[in-house]
């Protein structure tokens, strides 16, 4: 796990508050997000990613259960820091703009699986770039 890996799941909802439906390919929209989510929109948290090396800890969950947009398999997310850039596939560019995020007490994913991830291990960002992606595709810090 260093600085390049791959898009193990790419998950949207249309809905806040609950878990993400996996789906095979998604178009990264410029100061967006990903088309489709209802996380997107004009703000830093357009796009969420979290590993797959940290949910596979947790038997019962499925990529997309704490509301990730992308999980990642390989790449060290965890050496991330604000404003680096990751290229996913050959030309979407994201920027992290968030490490982690402070979960509320409504939260109905931590209700469902007991204790959310996403404060310490997940990050976020925008689109810089946008392009098409899909399960599989590359991602390399750069």
């Amino acid at each position: 796990m260093e600085n390049s890996g791959k898009i193990f799941s790419i998950n949207i909802s249309a809905k806040k508050g609950i878990p993400k439906t996996p789906v095979k390919t998604a178009r990264l929209i410029e100061n967006f997000g990903i088309e489709g989510d209802v996380h997107a929109g004009d703000q830093t948290r357009q796009v969420s990613l979290l590993s797959w090396e940290n949910i596979c800890r947790h038997p019962k969950l499925k990529p997309g259960d704490f509301a990730e947009n992308i999980t990642t398999a390989g790449i060290n997310l965890k050496k991330m820091k604000i404003g680096d850039k990751i290229l996913i596939g050959e030309k979407a560019i994201l920027e992290i703009t968030q490490l982690g995020k402070e979960c509320h007490s409504g939260c109905v994913i931590q209700k469902e699986t007991g204790k959310c991830i996403m404060p310490k291990l997940g990050i976020f960002a925008k689109v810089i770039k946008g392009g098409g992606i899909s399960t599989g595709s590359t991602i390399v810090k750069i």
